[in-house]
């Protein structure tokens, strides 16, 4: 079977190596993620961010606001070392980053990168003095730094002054667009500050967050035609469960199908008791989904209709594909290229054995009424045919068979 990744021309960014991980330039769009721990508890951080690693984040974000937890970073880097992850940690700052960076020179050795909200380094001469502080640590210790725009957090003095602006023109912008307008001078202006310090265009990525679809795609865009810096992008407080995820992949199929975007980061809010990783894997999906990357093996199984009276197939399709994400950490190593595989779970005979043959590897259940067989297609031929009670054991096991002769 071919792959079903294609080409999308992306928008030409400066390349910007993120401790191993590179990000821009050629390279594929990165998945990022955020903790939700206090991270001056070094143990339940590195928890946290090894679970986020294994679910395949590239880059962790941490919350640095006090001196207690940047005391904690260097430790919980080591300790990530220790477990064999290599994943580089960003340090988000707001408010007194200057401080706990001049005072905690062990963490800001042990970052990756640093996260500046131009909207919370200070005010008036405070401001530039600081950010100096924060871009001048960076240069020192050849950090990255994401200059990190945010709309729920914009500089005052330069929103009066843009909207003071806009008020004498002569031909007044509405005052969405007049946003749209700060969040991209802000980027810029901050980026020109920047590079006056000494930080090189190969070491700044940008970001413009927004809470509404409309109002992130129009800023990238814009954003996006006038730079060549590497972009992160996020929809911004996207929400919990379905909202949070809807409108995130609205947002960034949009820009990423316009070649916009080198690292991304899906915001999601937890619900209670839920897995911090889930907002990696929507990420992956994302990716994987728009043929932009591929992480996992893909399970393609029908929505059932009244042929499929019976559950089976979609507990099947559940088990496989629980089992396949499973797999990945060890299978990415041991057989490179399985993340291409697509395995079809279907539920009857309209479009089952259609899709099993279109897979590398598919099965066709039995809908209600049906002959009680599953005929299994191994890369477009059906090798054989399975029957009573074992069929989800069996299959599973020609799956591993599959991946054992293919990608071995």
């Amino acid at each position: 079977m071919t792959s079903n990744r294609f080409s999308i021309a992306r928008h030409q960014t400066h390349s910007v190596a993120v401790g191993p991980v590179p990000v821009g330039g050629n390279a594929p769009v990165v998945v990022q993620s955020m903790t939700n721990t206090d991270t001056a508890d070094a143990d339940t951080t590195t928890r946290q961010v090894a679970q986020l690693a294994q679910a395949g984040s590239e880059l962790v974000r941490i919350t640095v606001n006090s001196d207690e937890a940047a005391r904690a970073v260097p430790s919980i880097r080591e300790k990530l070392d220790a477990m064999g992850v290599t994943t580089p940690l960003i340090g988000d700052f707001h408010f007194n980053g200057h401080k706990l960076l001049a005072n905690n020179p062990a963490c800001a050795e042990a970052l990756g990168k640093y996260r500046i909200n131009p909207g919370n380094v200070g005010r008036g001469r405070k401001r530039d003095e600081q950010f100096a502080s924060m871009i001048e640590t960076a240069c020192r210790y050849d950090k990255p730094v994401r200059i990190g725009v945010n709309w729920g957090s914009l500089d005052q003095e330069l929103v009066v002054r843009m909207m003071d602006e806009n008020t004498r023109s002569a031909e007044p912008k509405d005052s969405q667009d007049v946003i749209h307008d700060i969040m991209v001078t802000s980027a810029l202006e901050n980026t020109a500050r920047a590079e006056a310090l000494g930080l090189n265009k190969d070491r700044i990525i940008l970001s413009v967050k927004m809470s509404a679809v409309q109002d992130l795609i129009s800023v990238y865009r814009t954003l996006a035609d006038r730079c060549e810096y590497a972009l992160h992008l996020g929809l911004t407080e996207a929400g919990m469960g379905t909202r949070g995820i809807v409108a995130s992949t609205a947002a960034l199929a949009v820009l990423l199908q316009q070649g916009i975007g080198d690292t991304i980061r899906i915001s999601l809010t937890p619900e209670p008791g839920g897995s911090r990783t889930r907002e990696v894997l929507v990420a992956q999906e994302i990716l994987q989904s728009m043929g932009l990357r591929a992480f996992t093996p893909s399970v393609i199984a029908c929505p059932g209709c009244g042929r499929t009276s019976s559950d089976y197939f979609q507990t099947l399709a559940q088990d496989i594909q629980g089992y396949l994400r499973a797999q990945m950490p060890l299978w990415h190593e041991q057989y490179p290229g399985v993340e291409e595989m697509t395995v079809a779970v279907m539920g009857c005979v309209v479009n089952g054995p259609g899709e099993s043959k279109h897979a590398n590897i598919g099965i066709s259940l039995p809908g209600t009424g049906e002959h009680p067989v599953a005929p299994v297609y191994v890369d477009g031929e059906k090798t054989v045919t399975l029957k009573g009670e074992r069929i989800a054991e069996e299959f599973q096991k020609l799956v591993n068979e599959y991946v054992s002769r293919t990608y071995g």
